[in-house]
């Protein structure tokens, strides 16, 4: 009986292995070329079960998502003669297998031949526009021209470039050092001027003020001589008006001063008796 089986077992096992090498699958986010020899063999298969003769064909996939190529950083030289270091990356999808196989076969082909398409038509578009109109003014009219351009060049290995931006920019080493040393003398400039103006207007503040204080000290002294002047006139009234109504008294007033400063310290005098100056000693 186990004999009668294993035949029967060969036969399915055939069976089975004949249909995995006779049937295919396409998935619905890919399309599927038959190759016999390696050469294409018929149309391009769209998303379903399909037929190819066994052990002699063999079936290759092509994924019709939008794929992202992320290229590697390069230089470019701007109209005002900047060099930028530039990183870009593209949204691709393959649109035509067949030409797609026939041209650039794989992916790894097809991302060699976008970065020699793009990077060519990012020199040239690039190179027509400042630093200034790359980084702000003009960057999405720059980008569309160069996706346009090279959608345009791409399209006959059945490839269609759907977006191109740049992910970055950078200035290389030695020009983010010259600018930084043109920045620095810059700043450096404006301090010597923000300095220079603020001594001339110390000058001037300082100046200013020494003049108020002259004006100042001089009304000030105006004003004390006036006061002066009039307690000296007061002083000189009120002395007039006690000597009118003292005479002798004022008189001995006077002359008690003149003892005390004639008589102040150490210094010898000799005086007679007779003399004027001592008739309130008498």
């Amino acid at each position: 009986m186990q004999k009668k089986l294993i035949p029967l077992v060969i036969v399915l096992v055939l069976l089975i292995v004949g249909a995995s090498q006779t049937f295919f699958t396409v998935h619905q986010t890919e399309n599927a070329l038959v190759l016999q020899l390696g050469k294409p063999v018929g149309e391009v298969r769209q998303p379903g079960l399909h037929f190819k003769l066994p052990f002699v064909q063999n079936v290759i996939y092509f994924d019709t998502r939008i794929l992202v190529y992320d290229a590697q950083s390069a230089e470019i030289l701007t109209s005002d003669k900047k060099t930028l270091v530039v990183d870009n990356y593209s949204k691709w999808r393959i649109v035509d297998p067949l030409k797609f196989y026939r041209t650039v076969r794989t992916i790894n082909g097809a991302q060699a031949r976008l970065d020699d398409v793009i990077y060519s038509q990012m020199r040239v578009a690039l190179g027509r526009h400042s630093l200034t109109e790359i980084v702000s003014s003009k960057r999405s009219q720059i980008m569309g021209l160069i996706t346009k351009r090279s959608a345009e060049l791409i399209g006959e290995y059945g490839i269609d470039v759907i977006d191109v931006r740049i992910k970055r920019t950078d200035l290389p080493p030695e020009n983010a050092r010259a600018i930084f040393g043109r920045m620095r003398a810059e700043r450096e400039r404006q301090a010597k001027q923000y300095r220079s103006e603020g001594q001339e207007e110390s000058a001037k503040i300082k100046s200013q003020a020494d003049r108020d204080k002259e004006v100042i000290l001089a009304e000030a002294n105006r004003q004390a001589q006036v006061i002066r002047g009039e307690g000296d006139a007061e002083a000189t009234r009120i002395y007039a008006e006690a000597l009118k109504q003292s005479p002798d008294f004022y008189s001995f007033q006077r002359s008690l001063e003149a003892y005390k400063n004639s008589f102040h310290g150490k210094t010898r005098i000799i005086l007679t008796p007779d003399l004027p100056f001592l008739k309130h000693m008498r």
